[in-house]
C-alpha cells in the first residue's frame, strides 16, 4: 500500500537524519536476531536426520526412545551415547563404546564392522540456552573462551545466551508498557484538555494523588505476595507510568481547543472524538513523540533496577538487571560488567537516536532538504 504525501514526507524527514536511519537499520537487526533467539542459541538441536527422517527438537519433545534408547524422558542431545545413537542410527554398540562408535560413525559412518545410515545433528550458532548450566571443568564465572565468546557466570551459565534473551525480554517489555502507558496517557490527557472546566480539575485531583502513591513500595508488596512475572510486571508499570503523558498532552489540547480549525468543526457539527482524535492529536504529536524516548529508556531501567534489587523477575529469567547484581558480586569477572554496560550502551543509544529520527519526523516546521 501506497503511503500518503504526508507520510512519504515524514518518511523522508527520518531519512535526512542519517543517525536515526541508521540506527533503526542496526535496531531492527539486532531485535530481529534476538526475537528468533530459539534459532541462535539453544541447547537443543535445530534438526536431527535420524534413519532418513528429520526432527527439529528445539520445538517438539523427543523421548530418547525416538532415537533408539531406553527412556521416555527428553532426550539429553549432548550426551555422548545420544548423540551416538542418532548419528549411528540407533546402533546397540552406543552403549559399549559410545565416543568410538560415534567417531566411527562421523569419519566413516560403519560401526563394529557392519554398514549404518549415518545420522546428523545441526546445532544453533550458540550451542547454549540461557538457562544451560554448562560443566566447563573450572571454577564460575569463567572468562571468554572458544566455546563461551563472553564467559560465564557465577552459575555457568553463557553470558552471551543470556544476553540475546535478555536483550529481546527488556525491549519487548519497554515496548509493551511504553505502548500501554501511551495509550491510557494519551486519551486521559486529551480528555482533560479538550473539555476542560469541571472535568479538567476532576482528572488533575485524581492524578497528583495518584502521583503520590509510592510504585515500589507497592511493587514490593505485591512482590512478596505473588511469584512475579512477565505480565505482573507490565500491569505494574502500567498502572503507575501511565501518568507520564498527560501533563503534555493536555497542555496541547488546551492551547488548540480554541484555534479556528477546531471552532470551525464545532460549528459543523463534527463529533468531539473526531476532532480530538484525527485533527487535534496529530498537532500534539510532536511534544508527545519527544516524551517517548525517556518513556522507553525509563522502562528499561526501572525494570533493571527492580531485577537488581530482587524485586523483578525470577533470577532464572534471563536478565539483564541479575547479570548487573552477578558483575558487583564477582569483582574478579569484568566480563560481566563489560557484558552489561556495553549492551544497555548501545541499546538505549539506538532507542534515543530513533526516537529522535521520529520526533523530527512528525515536526511540520522541518522539511526534506
Amino acid at each position: 500500500m501506497a503511503l500518503s504525501p504526508l507520510n512519504q514526507r515524514r518518511w523522508r524527514n527520518f531519512k535526512a537524519n542519517r543517525r536515526a536511519y541508521w540506527s533503526l537499520i542496526l535496531f531492527s537487526i539486532l531485535y530481529g536476531i534476538s526475537l528468533c533467539a530459539e534459532l541462535v542459541a539453544n541447547d537443543k538441536p535445530l534438526l536431527v536426520q535420524f534413519r532418513g527422517e528429520w526432527h527439529a527438537p528445539f520445538a517438539q519433545f523427543y523421548p530418547e526412545t525416538a532415537f533408539g534408547g531406553d527412556f521416555q524422558t527428553e532426550a539429553k542431545y549432548k550426551d555422548v551415547e545420544v548423540r551416538c545413537l542418532i548419528m549411528a542410527a540407533g546402533s546397540e554398540a552406543c552403549w559399549d563404546d559410545p565416543e568410538g562408535i560415534l567417531a566411527e560413525a562421523t569419519t566413516q559412518g560403519t560401526a563394529a564392522g557392519e554398514a549404518i545410515e549415518q545420522g546428523r545433528i545441526i546445532w544453533a550458532p550458540v550451542p547454549y540456552s540461557f538457562n544451560t548450566i554448562n560443566d566447563i571443568g573450572k571454577a564460575a564465572p569463567s572468562a571468554p573462551d572458544a566455546q563461551h565468546w563472553l564467559g560465564t557466570d557465577d552459575t555457568a551459565r553463557d553470558v552471551l545466551a543470556r544476553v540475546i534473551y535478555g536483550f529481546r525480554l527488556s525491549v519487548s517489555f519497554a515496548l509493551i508498557v511504553t505502548v500501554l502507558t501511551s495509550v491510557i496517557g494519551i486519551a486521559a490527557g486529551a480528555v482533560q484538555g479538550y473539555f476542560g472546566g469541571i472535568t479538567d480539575l476532576i482528572f488533575q485531583r485524581i492524578i497528583e494523588i495518584w502521583g503520590a502513591t509510592p510504585s515500589l513500595y507497592v511493587i514490593i508488596i505485591v512482590a512478596a505476595i505473588f511469584t512475579m512475572n512477565f505480565w505482573i510486571l507490565v500491569f505494574l508499570m502500567v498502572l503507575f507510568g501511565w501518568t507520564a503523558l498527560v501533563g503534555v498532552v493536555r497542555a496541547e489540547f488546551l492551547r488548540a481547543r480554541n484555534f479556528e480549525y477546531v471552532r470551525a468543526a464545532r460549528a459543523l457539527g463534527v463529533p468531539d472524538r473526531v476532532i480530538m482524535f484525527r485533527h487535534v492529536l496529530p498537532n500534539a504529536m510532536v511534544a508527545t513523540l519527544t516524551m517517548l524516548p525517556f518513556i522507553i529508556t525509563g522502562t528499561i531501567g526501572a525494570l533493571t533496577a527492580l531485577d537488581f534489587l530482587g524485586f523483578g523477575l525470577p533470577s532464572s529469567a534471563p536478565s539483564l538487571g541479575e547479570m548487573t547484581q552477578q558483575a558487583k558480586q564477582n569483582l574478579q569477572a569484568p566480563w560481566l560488567a563489560f557484558t552489561a554496560f556495553f549492551t544497555f550502551a548501545i541499546m538505549l543509544s539506538l532507542l534515543v537516536f530513533i526516537f529522535e529520527g521520529i520526533r523530527d519526523a512528525f515536526d511540520p516546521r522541518k522539511t526534506f532538504q
